[in-house]
């Protein structure tokens, strides 16, 4: 039957979704079939939409896993799947018991922890897992992860600033470096001090700090927005009044900004194309000022999609970077240097704080982690209390 446009990866059969995907040739030995196909078990075409994504995003990590062992990468500086020693998937004749005499290399250390921790991962989770411990093979080679020592550690170091990565980049990078080996110690049975944890290096250099906005600024580009009234301007209204990351803007549904209420507002929440950042950042966010005109011009446009902004969601995953560069390019003319659509999040901090909102309150507006055990007790303030803060900001 033919694929349903309005969801890639389906289609209908008597009023209920099926999802279908062709195997990759190269990958078909791995199959019985050359088709993989299923139902949804719904009747919604968002749902299907939905879930088909999910499905698909699985079926490419797990593509992506096979081809992995099955050749060498090409390029030194990426990783080597397995190292010298095969990684068997679960109830393979290959696996064995992991014991502490057996060891496992770093580059089979990685290959544990993607399949472990990968599941239902985005594919940046595998690349930067990839990419990070491949940066770690090419400075100092592939050891077993016990054979590590600091030398090696200031020695990668050094190669991430040859490389003139950013100290917020290193950071990233030996994060992800540490995970991998303490998660691989974990799951052999050892124990051991990581030599990757506590390098000192300049956490500041490349860093640009990011500027909030002054009100004013604010209220010139809100002006713009108003004079321009398209999609793009739209999603900066809806940003600028109320302080929501771009990616999260970036992925909504129109179904996700709610105007029908007596609060109207939008609710930020995960989608197979767009994850949230922390778990504190699912929320219900209310719409004042320019936000709110912004999303009523958002539903009003007839675009026939389920997206508030299709033009930043064509395939599977939102393109929140293509969005952030065309806008901060935009922005550029009518925003003081260091300005960006990211500015717009530092300036509701500082609006909020102007009228003395609690910082909580603050924190729950943004999705900022709030610390104490006591704020995760209980659901949070309520709407109406949200509201008043933000108006009384904006």
């Amino acid at each position: 039957m033919p694929e349903n446009k309005s969801a890639p990866f389906t289609f209908e059969k008597q009023g209920v979704f099926y999802f279908t995907r062709r195997v990759p040739s190269d990958l078909r030995d791995h199959y019985t079939s050359g088709k993989i196909s299923f139902s949804l078990r719904t009747r919604s075409a968002s749902v299907a939409r939905a879930r088909a994504l999910k499905a698909s995003q699985q079926l490419d990590e797990h593509w992506h896993f096979l081809r992995m062992h099955s050749m060498d990468l090409p390029g030194k500086h990426l990783l080597r799947m397995g190292g010298s020693r095969p990684i068997a998937m679960p109830g393979s004749p290959l696996a064995q018991p992991e014991t502490e005499e057996q060891g496992i290399s770093l580059s089979e250390a990685v290959a544990l922890y993607l399949r472990l921790k990968g599941a239902n991962r985005p594919a940046t989770f595998h690349r930067a897992a990839e990419r990070s411990c491949g940066y770690v093979i090419d400075a100092c080679g592939d050891k077993d992860i016990s054979a590590y020592k600091r030398a090696d550690a200031n020695a990668f170091r050094d190669a991430l600033i040859k490389r003139q990565l950013s100290g917020s980049s290193i950071t990233r990078v030996f994060g992800t470096v540490r995970s991998v080996i303490n998660f691989a110690a974990s799951e052999i049975g050892i124990t051991l001090t990581n030599p990757f944890a506590g390098v000192y290096y300049d956490r500041k250099a490349g860093v640009e700090d990011r500027q909030p906005l002054s009100l004013v600024d604010i209220r010139k580009v809100q002006e713009r927005c108003y004079a321009v009234d398209d999609e793009a301007r739209w999603l900066v209204a809806l940003v600028s009044d109320t302080g929501i990351r771009l990616a999260e803007a970036v992925g909504l549904l129109r179904e996700d900004i709610v105007l029908d209420a007596p609060i109207p507002h939008v609710l930020i929440r995960e989608h197979p194309w767009r994850r949230l950042k922390t778990s504190t950042s699912a929320r219900t966010v209310p719409l004042v000022g320019v936000s709110l005109w912004a999303a009523h011009r958002i539903i009003a446009e007839p675009t026939g999609s389920e997206f508030a902004f299709p033009r930043y969601n064509k395939g599977d995953a939102t393109s929140a970077n293509s969005a952030s560069a065309a806008l901060n390019k935009w922005m550029k003319p009518h925003v003081p240097e260091r300005c960006t659509m990211h500015s717009f999040r530092h300036s509701m901090r500082d609006r909020l704080r102007a009228v003395e909102c609690p910082a909580d309150i603050v924190d729950q507006i943004g999705g900022w982690q709030t610390e104490g055990v006591g704020h995760s007790y209980g659901r949070g303030y309520p709407l109406e209390v949200l509201a008043k803060w933000m108006k009384a900001a904006v």
